[in-house]
């Protein structure tokens, strides 16, 4: 006779509360931030945070390197909007919130096509051929303009079909709460999709695809089942934009899209899960806030990608995580006033290279408006030899100080290194 065994599995209490105050930010943040403008911004992030988190499928989880994923979310974009204009002809009589699952249906159907070719290889020919791809269906969105609507577009009304619960997404604040609803479960869905057997599988192609193939697993059906995985969901997000803007034009497919995803996604963090959400909110205050400010944001923002790359390769995210190790062994207090001199320094070395840098760029852009420019509060003179010298010491003095305090810092992060490593060796031990 066989006896059965039950064993109880605790709930995962971290991780429910995570999730509920992650769903609870979601519903109060456009209570919180109640303009028109902070409704646009916020919509704006749930659309990055679905086409980060799907994009991070294939970089992060997977080591695939793409430099077109722009396509899926830009087909899955016109499809949508397409499907919208049916809507408003009467030829459908789809809910426009249903219109999001057409483009991430349509986006998958191309992954089919196109993806068994780019994922024939891995590496740098995986990403040589995402390339051509994206420059293939980026040059074609100007070859077809009966699809693609040319340079103008296509345009649509998201004011249309069947009126559910009396909702018509005539408000900004109606439409956030779909795309909220979209990014909670689709977010949901993502970290699922880690916890599967193919995503499982798919972090064993990445970190040893020989030993994979050596138990019997085709690398290349992995990486072509994650790769549709990875479209469909990127189709969502570029359905849920076309909903957003009611306009689709080709820049949705171009390289510069694709690039920023890229960018935005490393510099969130593609190692951890939660990395590819920092990524998107950094990603639309770029683009909606920083762009406002300065002409140079572009140049900022390259410079910001330069110095991760350097000194936090694991992006925003790898940081948070070893702050936090350090914080439950007790000794995050130990490094605030470091923090605080680091943070200091950096302030003054950006504040002398950001004068140089608007100078530059107002002799360039600006130089019919007279040499005089005003930054944070101060007049320069572009022209004025003082202006430039006066910045010159202060990012060199900043620059100096910076690296005192950045190597006293790091000998405090490492002697506290050495205290945690010898702390788990003695509770192993015990």
């Amino acid at each position: 006779m066989t006896r059965q065994f039950y064993q109880f599995k605790p709930l995962n209490v971290g991780r429910f509360l995570l999730w509920s105050l992650f769903a609870l930010v979601l519903v109060l943040a456009p209570l919180v931030f109640t303009s028109s403008l902070s409704h646009t911004i916020l919509s704006q992030m749930g659309i990055a945070i679905i086409v980060c988190l799907s994009y991070n499928i294939l970089l992060g989880q997977g080591g695939m390197l793409s430099f077109g994923h722009a396509v899926y979310s830009g087909m899955g974009s016109f499809l949508a909007i397409h499907t919208l204009n049916k809507i408003s002809s009467g030829a459908l009589g789809v809910p426009v919130s249903l219109i999001p699952i057409a483009g991430g249906l349509a986006s998958m159907l191309v992954a089919v096509v196109l993806g068994w070719v780019t994922t024939k290889k891995s590496g740098t020919t995986f990403a040589m051929i995402t390339l051509g791809v994206g420059e293939l269906i980026w040059a074609m969105s100007l070859m077809f303009p009966e699809f693609f609507g040319g340079e103008g577009g296509v345009s649509g009304n998201r004011v249309t079909g069947a009126k559910v619960w009396g909702i018509t997404y005539g408000p900004q604040v109606q439409l956030y709460y779909l795309i909220a609803a979209y990014t909670l479960v689709c977010t949901a869905l993502m970290f699922a999709f880690t916890r599967t057997p193919l995503g499982r599988m798919l972090n064993a192609v990445r970190d040893n695809p020989e030993r994979v193939e050596f138990v019997g697993y085709d690398t290349q059906k992995v990486r072509y089942l994650s790769f549709i995985v990875a479209a469909f969901f990127a189709g969502i997000s570029g359905g849920l934009a076309a909903l957003n803007f009611e306009i689709v034009t080709s820049e949705v497919v171009s390289g510069y899209r694709s690039g920023a995803y890229l960018l935005f996604t490393f510099l969130g963090g593609a190692t951890f899960f939660f990395g590819p959400i920092i990524g998107a909110v950094l990603m639309v205050l770029a683009f909606v806030l920083l762009s406002e400010f300065t002409k140079a944001w572009l140049l900022y923002l390259g410079l910001i990608f330069l110095f991760m790359v350097m000194y936090a390769p694991g992006g925003v995210a790898s940081l948070i995580m070893m702050n936090l190790r350090v914080a439950v062994f007790g000794h995050l207090r130990k490094l605030w006033v470091g923090y605080l001199a680091l943070a200091l320094t950096a302030l003054v070395v950006l504040t002398g290279a950001a004068a140089m840098i608007e100078m530059i760029y107002h002799l360039q852009l600006n130089a019919a408006l007279g040499p005089e420019l005003t930054f944070l509060g101060a007049r320069l003179d572009s022209r004025g030899l003082n202006s430039w010298i006066g910045a010159l010491f202060v990012t060199l003095t900043g620059l100096g100080l910076f690296e005192v305090c950045r190597r006293q810092f790091a000998r405090e992060w490492d002697h506290i290194q050495q205290s945690i490593e010898k702390e788990i060796k003695r509770r192993e031990m015990l």
